[in-house]
C-alpha cells in the first residue's frame, strides 16, 4: 500500500539513502538533520515521501515562492525529485507529484517549476506525461564554492 505523506525526522536515515541514488554520493548526516530542522520549521517548504508498506520508496519537495510582479501570486518550485531504483514505474512519482500540485491549488500557486539534468531523458518522458511541457528558456546555474 503507498502513503504519501511529509517526512518526519524518523525517515531521515531512508531519505538520506534516496538522496544518495539521486546524487550518487552521501548527504552529511549532521548536515542534512540541521537543514531539515530548518526545513521543517518553514512552512513554504512542502517535503513528501511516498511510503510503500511503511518504506519511503520515494521523494521530492516544494517550494511556495512569492511572486513580486502581476497579480503578485506565488509559484512552486520542485527540486530533489527522486524514487528508488528498485520501485520505478509503480506510480510513486505520479502520486508525489499530483499531491505537490494540490498544495500548490491550495496555495494559489500560479505555476510550478522545475529542472531536470539534460541526460535524465527517462524522467523528462515522465514529467512530460504528467503535463508537464518543456519550455524554450536558457538555464543557467553558477555553484559557488565553501567559504
Amino acid at each position: 500500500m503507498v502513503t504519501i505523506k511529509e517526512i518526519e525526522f524518523e525517515s531521515l536515515g531512508a531519505l538520506n539513502r534516496l538522496y544518495d541514488e539521486l546524487i550518487g554520493g552521501p548527504t552529511d548526516p549532521q548536515k542534512l538533520e540541521a537543514a531539515f530542522q530548518s526545513v521543517k520549521a518553514d512552512s513554504r517548504y512542502i517535503l513528501l515521501g511516498a511510503f510503500v508498506d511503511g518504506e519511503l520508496l520515494g521523494s521530492m519537495m516544494g517550494i511556495i515562492c512569492q511572486d513580486l510582479v502581476g497579480d503578485c501570486r506565488p509559484f512552486m518550485v520542485i527540486e530533489n525529485v527522486v524514487v528508488s531504483s528498485r520501485a520505478r514505474r509503480q506510480g510513486l512519482g505520479k502520486k508525489l507529484i499530483a499531491a505537490l500540485e494540490a498544495i500548490a491549488h491550495e496555495r494559489d500557486c500560479y505555476y510550478i517549476m522545475f529542472v531536470s539534468g539534460e541526460k535524465r531523458k527517462e524522467a523528462h518522458i515522465f514529467y512530460e506525461a504528467m503535463g508537464y511541457r518543456e519550455e524554450k528558456v536558457e538555464g543557467y546555474r553558477k555553484h559557488l564554492s565553501s567559504h
